[in-house]
């Protein structure tokens, strides 16, 4: 259990009310920096303020980095840019540097760098000539580097000259006189080798340097493939640039499976709980707004039937069934379809394995599931060709939600849409529309 989870936010909230604030430096004073932002996120935005203005800036630089952008960007609205400059100016890691620079508004960004002072301007300006979401972006440009020539005795000698090593340092990048990135040499290996060993008969040239403009994604699979903590970043000319370290990759795989998640209702993955109501309710309109032009669509295509409708009251009970049932089957396939495609393991080569399968999946669960289906409505309806009706729509439409969800993310990823996020709705139409236009159609020639 973590300090921030011994200390209830209640507490806090009490000392805020009853106006004891001095009594809120005891309580936190001992937290570490990631426990104090999460009780800040977990906080009001009222409550969050009052709270920020207790910490000094050295604290304020050591926090800010753990803060989503919108819950930075409330902190930060009401302060000049250089008051934010001072801030940030105490992250010492280039990498979160440049996230709360990219985090804060536009109209902020430009003027926080001209206030920054050289060094870190510097810092910041060398990350951010590469997009946010790849490795240039990820990487921070603190490196340890040798030369293959030298002794581990030189490497230990040197390595004493530093007040510290940056964080996560768990292997030396070794560079030609260049600066070309040629391999590594494990820290453990500086510590039980014989010191007068040369650095090139001990490094190692089995891991490639990660292109800057490799996708983020794509960089998280390279660490999950080959267990790594950290790696070297090079540029077009494999000069070495900086480099990743497993924090930075942990961070992506929560946005990740925080944008799948969140993507599927509609929800932005850097939603604050505690945002505004309006700046909530526009958020999620658009959404909405979409979820009901389906709705529309579907009630248009059950318009069409509305004779058969009046004629047959039963069809009216079964309809959602038939809908139903698709849009579950369909999410299924859509689920797995959009997880595979995130971790690489889809591609043009095994695509059309698994459309086969699940359109053999889809159409063995539909059979299967219709003589259910048919069986129960015969017997309860005294109707066995609404039976055969609905048994007919349900294997039609599971089939059809099995193709839909094995070709929609390719589709909507060609035409720059993120299949996470419109995949559910377009599905739900599909499925909605052809399950009702099928089971609606069977019955009108039925019964006409």
């Amino acid at each position: 259990m973590t300090a921030s989870q011994d200390l209830p936010a209640e507490q806090l909230h009490d000392f805020i009310e009853s106006g004891t604030l001095y009594k809120i430096k005891g309580l936190i004073k001992a937290l570490p920096a990631a426990d104090v932002a999460q009780l800040l996120s977990s906080s009001p935005p009222e409550e969050r303020r009052v709270l920020w203005e207790f910490f000094d800036e050295t604290l304020q630089g050591e926090i800010i980095k753990y803060f989503d952008p919108e819950i930075l960007t409330d902190l930060l609205s009401d302060k000049t840019a250089e008051e934010i400059a001072h801030v940030i100016g105490k992250v010492n890691a280039d990498d979160d540097l440049t996230d709360i620079i990219q985090g804060l508004p536009d109209r902020l960004t430009s003027q926080v760098l001209s206030v920054l002072d050289s060094w870190d301007r510097e810092r910041v300006e060398n990350l951010l000539v590469y997009d946010e979401d790849t490795a240039g972006g990820l990487m921070d440009t603190q490196v340890i580097s040798v030369r293959p020539r030298v002794t581990i005795d030189v490497v230990l000698r040197y390595l004493r000259r530093h007040d510290y090593l940056p964080e996560t340092t768990d292997k030396i990048f070794v560079v030609d006189n260049q600066g070309r990135y040629i391999g590594f040499l494990p820290l453990s290996t500086v510590l039980v080798s014989d010191p007068a060993t040369s650095v090139a008969e001990c490094m190692k040239t089995s891991l490639k340097g990660i292109p800057a403009d490799m996708s983020e994604t794509d960089v998280a699979r390279l660490f999950e493939r080959y267990d790594l903590i950290s790696a070297a970043v090079i540029n077009d000319r494999d000069l070495l640039v900086g480099r990743i370290t497993i924090d930075d990759i942990v961070d992506v795989i929560i946005d990740e499976a925080d944008h799948s998640i969140l993507g599927m209702a509609g929800l932005n993955e850097d939603s604050d709980p505690f945002a505004p109501i309006m700046k909530t309710t526009r958020s999620r309109a658009l959404w909405l707004g979409a979820n009901l032009i389906t709705a529309f669509i579907a009630s248009a295509v059950i318009n069409i039937f509305e004779d058969t409708l009046e004629k047959v009251i039963a069809l009216a009970i079964l309809m959602p069934i038939v809908a139903s049932m698709g849009g579950v089957a369909g999410s299924q396939t859509l689920t797995l379809v959009i997880r595979n495609m995130a971790l690489g393991t889809l591609n043009a080569s095994n695509m059309a394995w698994l459309l086969r399968r699940e359109l053999a999946v889809g159409g063995l669960n539909g059979i299967f599931l219709s003589i259910v289906v048919a069986a129960v409505t015969a017997m309860i309806f005294n109707d066995p060709i609404l039976g055969a009706i609905i048994a007919f729509a349900l294997v039609i439409n599971l089939v059809i939600a099995a193709l839909s969800g094995v070709l929609l993310p390719g589709i909507l990823k060609a035409l720059g849409i993120d299949p996470a996020i419109a995949g559910t709705v377009v599905l739900t139409t599909i499925t909605d529309v052809v399950g009702l236009l099928s089971f609606l159609s069977l019955a009108t020639y039925f019964y006409a």
